[in-house]
């Protein structure tokens, strides 16, 4: 599944250059024109990362940096900086935020692919290891752990319940079990629909009360 990326730029020429770069590279591209234009993109569905200019009038780089790492669904969510000043300040101001790397343009398109790849490689390997480490310590490896729990659920739903039960993100499930976020969104939000719930909360107590006692 291709990783999904959103870029962020005002200036539509450079916008539609990074997404045809991007897109070639075999990347999931959606843009956006404005900070506040990415956070709509980003509630209807979380990127793996977002490429953004810091200089945009209305909600900038940095606002949006800020936005994004003040709420638990998108606090990991890595982001590159693409500045056309090679400024001490906005650059110091973006690590202080969590900004994973800060490109100057112009730019070397082949900079940017690499920059990407290496984070999002990154990423991937700590996903894998701490949803590993987190589901063993929990016990939840074995499917008969977490099957069955439901006669409403499909297998692959009692799976992602039992998961969702045991505090784990959508990114640390889909890297746990080898599927796509997207996948794993898809699974939640049939589970809620099925149920008539709201949230996750109410997943994990559903499969929480109805796990036997080991």
């Amino acid at each position: 599944m291709a990783k999904r990326l959103l870029v962020v730029d005002d200036e539509p020429r450079l916008l539609r250059a990074v997404a045809v770069t991007l897109t070639k590279e075999g990347f999931d591209v959606t843009t956006a024109r404005s900070g506040a234009e990415a956070l709509v993109r980003i509630n209807e569905s979380i990127p793996d990362l977002v490429v953004s200019d810091v200089r945009m009038p209305g909600l900038d780089g940095q606002q949006l940096a800020m936005s994004l790492r003040s709420h638990p669904r998108t606090e990991l969510v890595p982001i590159v900086f693409l500045t056309a000043k090679d400024d001490r300040k906005d650059r110091l101001a973006g690590l202080r935020l969590g900004v994973d790397a800060y490109l100057t343009k112009p730019f070397d398109p082949e900079e940017l692919v690499a920059v990407i790849r290496n984070i999002l490689g990154r990423v991937e390997r700590t996903s894998n290891e701490l949803a590993r480490l987190v589901m063993a310590s929990r016990g939840a490896t074995s499917p008969d752990r977490v099957g069955d729990l439901d006669p409403d659920f499909t297998d692959a739903e009692s799976r992602i319940a039992g998961l969702v039960a045991t505090g784990l993100s959508n990114k640390e499930i889909a890297a746990g079990i080898g599927v796509s976020v997207r996948t794993v969104e898809g699974h939640i939000s049939n589970i809620l629909s099925k149920k008539g719930w709201s949230n996750r909360v109410e997943i994990a107590r559903h499969v929480i009360g109805r796990r036997p006692a080991d």
